[in-house]
């Protein structure tokens, strides 16, 4: 008799996992049981019947030694090491948190024999991985705005005006997210990027008008203050498309909402600090800024 037969069976009495199903182009999964009533007791599971190579029929009790034990439903390996899983899903709370409370708890009250270990794995591990990656692609985004800002206006110092709008945006956005009650996610880390792309044209159409006025033979205040009345709707503009774009993002209900939520709340919150500052701060830090080296530069 193949043993492959009897260990068969054995797996039907709690669940033989059978090969996938093709239905309309989706592999379905299947399980095989055997029916309860011929699994109810323990004498009936003695009596199960195998079939041997001669298509002879015994009973399972014949072959092997039947005994009734508490153990695990199922053994589960990981490269030849035995593991259990536990699972959770996290509801009306952050992950990171929530983990870290569980993290505390464990190991206050939970002591693993010799030999054991704990691992925290599932999106948990997927979110150390990308705040990981984020914590390397932030950085270099915000060197290379501020690069390619100096390229662009040709003064280090109107480079580092529009690099201002940057925080005051990141302030936005956080506000937003705290008054929604929204956790920090990867998708809000990736709003912030994109809201840094927006606040920086902001601040740019500004400044480039700014420079405009004062290659015009104006000074620095009556430049600032021509550049922005005249940029006003431009700015505005800009602003409002992109905040009206993640308006239904980040009120939807939907499948995906999770995901959406977090980075349209980051936009529009970021958006709305920054072209404050754009239109009010900026103008009055240029003519700070560039009265007091004209009056250094005279001096």
């Amino acid at each position: 008799m193949p043993t492959s037969e009897i260990l068969d069976l054995v797996e039907a009495v709690g669940g033989h996992i059978g090969p996938p199903v093709s239905l309309e182009s989706a592999l379905i999964p299947t399980e095989v049981r055997i029916e309860p009533k011929a699994r109810d007791t323990m004498e009936e599971i003695r009596q199960l019947p195998i079939m041997t190579r001669n298509d002879h029929s015994v009973d399972l009790s014949q072959v092997s030694f039947i005994t009734l034990d508490t153990g695990p439903a199922a053994i589960r390996r990981n490269q030849g090491e035995r593991r259990m899983m536990v699972q959770a899903n996290v509801r009306g709370r952050d992950l990171s948190s929530f983990v870290k409370e569980a993290q505390d708890t464990v190991k206050s009250e939970i002591h693993l024999p010799p030999g054991y270990r704990l691992e925290w794995s599932g999106q948990f591990r997927n979110l150390q991985t990308a705040v990981a990656r984020l914590e390397i692609v932030v950085p270099v985004t915000l060197a290379l705005i501020f690069l390619l800002l100096i390229l662009a206006l040709g003064d280090i110092w109107l480079a580092g005006l529009v690099f201002v709008n940057l925080p005051f945006a990141a302030t936005g956005g956080i506000i937003a997210l705290w008054l929604r009650g929204l956790p920090f996610s990867i998708s809000a880390g990736i709003g912030f990027i994109a809201l840094f792309g927006v606040a920086t044209l902001n601040g740019v159409v500004l400044i480039s008008w700014v420079k405009e006025k004062r290659s015009s033979g104006l000074g620095p205040v009556e430049a600032a203050i021509a550049a922005a009345n005249e940029r006003f709707r431009p700015v505005m503009a800009t602003a409002s498309v992109a905040c009206l774009g993640f308006f239904p993002m980040a009120f939807s209900m939907s499948e995906g909402a999770e995901v959406e939520k977090p980075l349209a709340t980051v936009v529009i919150g970021g958006l709305i600090s920054c072209t404050i500052l754009t239109l009010l701060v900026l103008p009055s830090l240029y003519s700070k800024i560039f009265m007091w080296k004209e009056s250094k530069s005279i001096k």
